[in-house]
């Protein structure tokens, strides 16, 4: 028969051992996001976790990069010698907002039947994710280069470079001791977020969410597995406007030149360091360019002419000066192959993009 004095002596050792588990947990903050369920018990993803409907999508956003590796095809079986290992970093549009996998820019390249002059088979890998930072392409990047890539396209947009927004996207603001990092040691004109990460946040207790979270990234990869959805696809959007706001502004910057220092071209050069002797293509990605109303004012939602206009120049002209690789395809699809943003692209639109890249002779290595 259990006493009083029996159970009240089984729930204090308990709570002890809880503790104590917890002190220990937090005093070696092991990483679990590499014990992953994909490409063991279920299929790998074809691009990184993102989701904000999960129910239907299969999918959720969170901020641990091994977690989120760990559950790609990329980390399946290793590189064979045959294979062209061709990785596409970059935003939404290149992680494919409204898009299926097959339909994206690195799905479509995958499947074009590409290969180099020595017989080598392209495989192309998509590591884009939604938000428009150049920082967050970046620490994706380099996080990347472990898994020995053989090219690397990195499309951007102007919305990606602003100085004021490289530390907004919410991956990087959950990464700061990676980004710090990366700030320190390729001497990046930012200032590295404040680690606010307590002795608590690393025990059990502080880390339920992130627990949580990788735990649910594992269950839906049971549904991933079998549908092949990682988003969901209303057929009923917002379309990107064509009428537009007669307005020159771009964020609080105005007429008639871009701010000295404003446009982080730092982060290209880091990014080109990181791959060091892996070709990095950088692509001006497509963009809407309205006829609509105030057309002659800006080109799309996002940008006012004069400072897309003045991007361009200053892009092209770092590609010049620093030999950078460059391929300029602003204007390359029409207005009609634009979805629910200035950016992203109906699978038409995506056609349109991997044609111009294909013709202009990058996958032509030895």
């Amino acid at each position: 028969m259990f006493t009083p004095r029996f159970l009240r002596n089984v729930l204090i050792k308990g709570l002890l051992l809880f503790a104590i588990f917890n002190l220990v947990w937090a005093a070696f903050n092991p990483s679990l996001g590499k014990l992953s369920s994909y490409n063991m018990l279920f299929e790998g993803r074809d691009r990184l976790p993102f989701g904000e409907d999960s129910a239907r999508s299969y999918n959720l956003s969170l901020y641990d990069l091994d977690a989120m590796f760990a559950s790609l095809k990329l980390d399946g079986p290793p590189k064979l010698d045959s294979e062209y290992r061709v990785f596409v970093i970059g935003d939404s549009s290149t992680w494919g907002t409204l898009l299926k996998p097959e339909d994206t820019l690195a799905g479509k390249l995958d499947t074009a039947g590409l290969k180099t002059a020595s017989g080598k088979e392209g495989r192309v890998y998509n590591l884009g994710y939604p938000t428009l930072s150049l920082t967050k392409d970046l620490m994706i990047l380099e996080y990347a280069m472990q898994y020995q890539p053989d090219l690397i396209l990195w499309p951007v947009t102007l919305e990606s470079f602003p100085r004021e927004r490289q530390l907004l996207s919410p991956i990087v603001a959950n990464n700061t001791q990676r980004v710090a990092r990366l700030i320190r040691e390729y001497g990046l004109n930012l200032v590295a977020l404040e680690d606010e990460t307590s002795f608590w946040d690393k025990t059990i207790i502080g880390q339920r969410r992130t627990l949580a979270d990788l735990l649910r990234l594992q269950f839906y990869g049971v549904m991933w597995s079998a549908t092949g959805v990682d988003q969901t696809y209303p057929s009923d959007y917002e379309r990107a406007a064509r009428d537009l706001e007669a307005d020159e502004s771009f964020h609080d910057w105005v007429p008639p030149v871009i701010p000295e220092e404003g446009l982080a071209f730092d982060v290209i050069r880091a990014g080109i360091d990181i791959a060091g002797e892996v070709p990095l293509i950088l692509i001006n990605e497509p963009m809407l360019v309205s006829t609509g109303e105030n057309s002659d004012i800006r080109y799309n939602f996002y940008y006012p002419r004069w400072i897309y206009d003045q991007y361009r120049q200053a892009l092209g002209e770092n590609c010049a000066i620093n030999a950078w690789d460059c391929l300029d395809l602003w204007d390359v699809v029409p207005e009609e192959h634009f979805t629910n943003s200035a950016i992203h692209l109906d699978p038409q639109g995506e056609e349109m993009f991997v044609e111009k890249i294909i013709e202009s002779g990058i996958f032509n290595p030895n």
